[in-house]
C-alpha cells in the first residue's frame, strides 16, 4: 500500500503541487512571524546586554528604557567620579552625558528616521559591558575627540546621506536649536545595529556644553568591576560615596528594566502578528480539507479496487493520511523556506517605519521548525482525516459501476440543529460581554465571534444556499445558458462551494470587522476633536516627545497671538507605580475649561487635579494627598482639589508646572495651546507660526482639521498594515478557488467534453468557469462582509467607553466586495484555460 500510494503521489504532480499550496502559504506565515519575532527580541537583547556596564550610577527615581535621566537638572558632580575610582571594588568609572530630545537632519533637510524610534546622544567614553566586550565598536573612521566633532550609527550615517567628512545637522532641546557637527566616523552598538534608533557620539566638553549648559558634570556614571567582584558589590560600595539622590544599580537590574519596558511593546507585536498566522492557518485548513475531499471523490473507483482486491478500511484510510503526511511534509519545508523570507519582508515593512531589525538574526531557530512540522502535519492530518474515512467506506462492489461518483451529501438537520445552536451560544456570549459579564467585555465577545465564524464557515451551504440562487439567477439574465449551467455547477455540490468560500469568508470576516473598528475610531476621533480642540491651533511634535522653551518664548512674540499655554509631561512613580503626569501653567484654565466632576480645576503650590479614571486607580478624592516620586530622588505629596472626566486634554495627573521644575527636572515644552488676539486675522497669525519652526521639522502648528487629519494618517497607516498582513489570507483563500476549480475541472473531464461536443464554444466554457469561481468568491464575501460586520459592531460597543461613535465603512465593504469578484476573475483563469484546452475526443472518453 505504501509503495501504491507514494506511486499516485508522484504520478499526479499538478494535483500535487496545488494541494500543497495550501500548506506553503500557511505555514510560511507561521514561520515568517516566529523568525521575525525571535529576530526582533534578540536585536533588542543583544543591543541591551552588549551596551549595559556591570553597574550604573544614576538619580533616584529614574528607570532604564525610559530617557528621563537627562530630564533632571541633578547631576553627577566629578569629584563623585573620583571618589568612585578610588575604591578597590571599581576597575573604571566613566562619567556618561545623556543628551534626550535631540533630533538628527538629513543631507535633504528632514528627519531621519521620521517620528518612529529617538535619537540617542552620548559624550564617548571607552568602557566595556557585563560580559567585558567594548560597548561601541568603529565602523569607520575615529571617535570624536575635539568639540565639533560627531560619530553615527552606520545606519543613521547611511539614512541621512553623510560620508565622513560631511557636515551633520542635529535638532537641539536646550540653547541653540540648530547646530552643525563634522562627521569623523560611524559606529554601532556592540550586539548590532540600533534597532532604528539613531546613535550619536559627541566629545565630552561638546556634550556638556550641548545638553549641560557648559557644566563640567555628568548625568550618570558607568561603573566596571574589578577582578572578582560582583554586580552587587560592586553597586553597593558606590552606595557608600555617593550624595542624597543618587543610587547605584547593578547592570542585571538595568537589563531587566530594559527587558521590561521593552518587552511589553515587543509582546503586542508579537500577539499581534500570531493572530494574523492563526488566521491564515484556519485558511489554510479549510482549503486542505476541501482538496483531500475532491481528491478522495475522485479517486473513488480507486478505493473501491483497493477494497475489491482485499484491502481493509483501515489500510485505504492510511493510504489517504500517509498522502497527506508526505504532502504535509513537503508544504512546512517549503513553508519554512518561504518564512525565512517573509521575515526578511517584516523586517523591511518595520525598517520603513523606523524599527530596524539585525537580519543575522533572522535565522530559523529549533523552536521555529519544530512548531512549523508540528502545525504543518498535525492540521494537514486532521483536515484530511474524515476524507480518508469516507473513502474507506465505499464497498468494494462500487468499482463495477459504470457511473461511479461520489456525491456530497448535504448538510442533514441534525448538523443544521447543531449549527444553529452554536450560532445561538455565540450569540449569548457576546450578549453576556455586552451587558459587562465578570471578565473582560471583549474576551466574552472575541469567544462568541470565533464560534459564529467557525459555524459560519461550517453551515455555509445552508447559509449560502440564497447567494448561491441569486447569483444562477443573476447570470442566467445576463449569459444565458452558461451563465446558467455556472450558477448549477456552484449549487451541485454546495458542501464543497461552502467550505471552498469559507476559507475566503474567514479572512473577509476580519477584515470587515477591523474596518468598522477603523471606521469608530475615525469617527470618535473626530467627534473628539470637536469637542475637546478648544485652541485655535496646537503645537506639539508628531512624535508627542518634548522640545525646547525657546519655540514657545518666539511664538509668544508673534504679532495676533492672545493667550499661550504650555504643557510639560514626564516619567514619575505615582504611589510608587510609574506614570506619565503633566504639568500646566497658569494660561491653561483660560483656554480649557475641564468638566469638573467635584472640586475646582484651580491649582497651584504642590496641588493636582486627577481625571476620574486615575482618581479610581488611586482610590483618591478632593482632599487626598497622593506621593509623586520625580527622576532625581524627590517627592512630593500633592493635595487632589479637583476630579474631571477623563479627557486627552490633560494627563490623568495634572499639577501645576512649577512642581516639576521644583523638583529638578529640566524644562521643556510638550505642548503648546495658542488662542489668538480678538480681531487678528487667524490665516496671518498660523503662517507667522509656521514660519517660527520652519526649520525645526520636529514640531508642527496644527489647528483643528490639521490634528484631526494627523490622527486619521496615524490610524489608517495602522490600518493598512493591518490589511496587508491580512491580505495574506486572502490570497490563500484565492488559491483555494483555483485549487477547488482545477481540481473540479478534472473531475468533470468527461462532462466537459460532452458539453464541447454539444456545442459548446472554448470562450463559453471559460466564461462558466470563471462565472463559477466569482460566484464562490461572492458567496464568501457576502459571507464575511456579514459576519465580520456583526461582529464588528458588538466589538465596538464594548469598546464604548473609548469608541463612542460607531461608523460603518460602508464604501469599504463596497470595495471588499467588488475586490472578492476580481479575485474570482483571476482565480479562474488558470482552471478554464485548462479546461477550454482539453481534447473534446480524449475527454468524452475519460473515465
Amino acid at each position: 500500500m505504501l509503495r501504491l500510494t507514494l506511486r499516485n503521489l508522484v504520478a499526479r504532480k499538478v494535483r500535487l503541487v496545488m494541494s500543497t499550496l495550501a500548506i506553503v502559504l500557511g505555514i510560511g506565515f507561521l514561520a515568517g512571524v516566529l523568525t521575525f519575532s525571535h529576530g526582533l527580541g534578540a536585536t533588542f537583547d543583544n543591543i541591551i546586554e552588549g551596551s549595559t556596564s556591570d553597574a550604573l550610577v544614576r538619580t533616584e527615581g529614574e528607570v532604564s528604557f525610559q530617557a528621563s535621566g537627562a530630564g533632571t537638572t541633578k547631576l553627577v558632580e566629578p569629584q563623585v567620579i573620583e571618589r568612585l575610582r578610588e575604591l578597590p571594588e571599581v576597575e573604571a568609572a566613566d562619567g556618561s552625558v545623556d543628551g534626550v530630545g535631540a533630533y538628527l537632519l538629513g543631507e535633504d533637510g528632514k528627519l531621519v528616521g521620521g517620528t518612529g524610534a529617538p535619537t540617542l546622544v552620548f559624550n564617548y567614553y571607552d568602557s566595556v559591558n557585563v560580559a567585558g566586550d567594548p560597548i561601541l565598536i568603529l565602523e569607520s573612521g575615529q571617535w570624536p575627540d575635539q568639540p565639533g566633532e560627531i560619530n553615527l550609527d552606520e545606519s543613521s550615517a547611511e539614512r541621512g546621506g553623510y560620508e565622513i567628512g560631511d557636515e551633520v545637522t542635529l535638532l537641539l532641546p536646550v540653547g541653540e536649536l540648530r547646530k552643525t557637527f563634522e562627521l569623523v566616523g560611524t559606529s554601532n552598538f556592540n550586539g548590532g545595529g540600533t534597532a532604528g534608533a539613531t546613535l550619536a557620539l559627541l566629545e565630552t566638553s561638546e556634550a556638556q556644553a550641548v545638553f549641560l549648559g557648559g557644566q563640567d558634570a555628568y548625568t550618570t556614571v558607568a561603573l566596571t568591576a574589578a577582578d572578582g567582584v560582583s554586580q552587587t558589590e560592586l553597586a553597593d560600595a558606590a552606595k557608600t560615596v555617593l550624595p542624597d539622590g543618587f543610587t547605584a544599580v547593578t547592570g542585571q537590574k538595568v537589563i531587566d528594566e530594559s527587558d521590561e519596558q521593552i518587552g511589553q511593546f515587543l509582546d503586542v507585536i508579537g500577539y499581534f502578528l500570531i493572530a494574523f498566522a492563526v488566521i491564515a492557518i484556519v485558511v489554510g485548513a479549510f482549503i486542505i480539507f476541501n482538496t483531500f475531499s475532491i481528491l478522495v471523490s475522485q479517486r473513488v473507483r480507486e478505493s473501491a479496487l483497493l477494497r475489491a482486491l482485499g484491502a481493509s478500511r483501515r489500510q485505504v484510510t492510511w493510504s489517504v493520511l500517509v498522502e497527506a503526511f508526505f504532502m504535509a511534509l513537503l508544504g512546512s519545508t517549503l513553508g519554512l523556506l518561504l518564512g525565512l523570507g517573509l521575515s526578511r519582508g517584516l523586517a523591511a515593512v518595520f525598517r520603513a517605519q523606523g524599527l530596524d531589525i539585525a537580519g543575522e538574526v533572522l535565522v530559523l531557530t529549533p523552536t521555529t521548525v519544530i512548531a512549523a512540522y508540528v502545525v504543518g502535519i498535525g492540521i494537514t492530518m486532521i483536515a484530511a482525516f474524515v476524507p480518508a474515512r469516507r473513502a474507506a467506506k465505499v464497498a468494494p462492489v462500487a468499482a463495477l459501476r459504470d457511473d461511479l461518483t461520489v456525491q456530497e451529501k448535504a448538510l442533514g438537520r441534525r448538523r443544521i440543529l447543531l449549527g444553529t445552536i452554536a450560532l445561538l451560544v455565540g450569540a449569548a456570549l457576546m450578549g453576556a460581554g455586552l451587558i459587562g459579564a465578570p471578565g473582560a467585555d471583549a474576551a466574552w465577545i472575541g469567544a462568541g465571534a470565533v464560534i459564529w465564524v467557525i459555524t459560519v464557515a461550517v453551515m455555509a451551504p445552508v447559509l449560502g444556499h440564497p447567494v448561491l440562487v441569486a447569483c444562477r439567477a443573476a447570470f442566467d439574465k445576463v449569459f444565458g445558458t452558461t451563465g446558467k449551467l455556472a450558477g448549477e455547477n456552484a449549487l451541485r455540490n454546495p458542501r464543497r462551494t461552502g467550505a471552498t468560500a469559507s476559507a475566503l469568508m474567514i479572512g473577509l470576516a476580519v477584515v470587515s470587522a477591523v474596518g468598522v473598528l477603523a471606521a469608530s475610531l475615525s469617527a470618535t476621533n473626530d467627534a473628539l476633536v470637536d469637542r475637546e480642540f478648544r485652541s485655535d491651533f496646537l503645537v506639539q511634535s508628531p512624535s508627542f516627545q518634548g522640545f525646547p522653551t525657546k519655540i514657545g518664548d518666539e511664538m509668544e512674540q508673534v504679532d495676533g497671538v492672545g493667550t499661550i499655554s504650555r504643557m510639560q509631561g514626564s516619567v514619575a512613580l505615582v504611589k510608587e507605580d510609574q506614570d506619565f503626569v503633566m504639568g500646566v501653567d497658569r494660561a491653561f484654565a483660560r483656554i480649557y475649561e475641564l468638566d469638573m466632576v467635584r472640586g475646582t480645576q484651580d491649582i497651584s503650590g504642590d496641588q493636582a487635579i486627577l481625571s476620574e479614571s486615575k482618581a479610581g486607580d488611586l482610590d483618591a478624592d478632593v482632599g487626598t494627598q497622593v506621593p509623586v516620586a520625580f527622576p532625581g530622588g524627590q517627592t512630593v505629596d500633592l493635595e487632589v482639589v479637583g476630579i474631571f472626566e477623563d479627557t486627552p486634554i490633560t494627563g490623568g495627573v495634572t499639577m501645576p508646572i512649577s512642581v516639576l521644575e521644583d523638583a529638578g527636572l529640566r524644562r521643556n515644552d510638550s505642548t503648546l495651546s495658542i488662542n489668538v488676539a480678538e480681531g487678528a486675522d487667524v490665516g496671518e497669525v498660523q503662517a507667522a507660526l509656521d514660519k517660527v519652526v520652519e526649520d525645526i521639522p520636529v514640531v508642527t502648528v496644527q489647528d483643528k482639521e490639521g490634528f484631526s487629519e494627523l490622527i486619521k494618517g496615524q490610524v489608517n497607516q495602522l490600518l493598512f498594515m493591518i490589511y496587508g498582513l491580512l491580505a495574506l489570507a486572502v490570497i490563500i483563500a484565492v488559491i483555494g478557488i483555483v485549487n477547488t476549480l482545477g481540481l473540479s475541472v478534472i473531475e468533470r473531464t468527461r462532462e466537459v467534453g460532452l458539453l464541447r461536443a454539444v456545442g459548446l464554444s472554448r470562450r463559453r466554457l471559460r466564461l462558466m468557469i470563471t462565472l463559477e469561481s466569482i460566484t464562490i468568491a461572492v458567496l464568501g464575501a457576502v459571507l464575511g462582509l456579514v459576519v465580520g460586520l456583526l461582529i464588528g459592531v458588538a466589538l465596538r460597543q464594548s469598546l464604548s467607553d473609548d469608541l463612542t461613535e460607531l461608523a460603518l465603512p460602508l464604501s469599504s465593504l463596497v470595495v471588499f466586495l467588488v475586490i472578492a469578484v476580481v479575485f474570482g476573475v483571476l482565480a479562474a483563469i488558470v482552471p478554464a484555460v485548462r479546461a477550454s484546452r482539453m481534447k473534446v475526443l480524449d475527454a468524452i472518453a475519460t473515465e
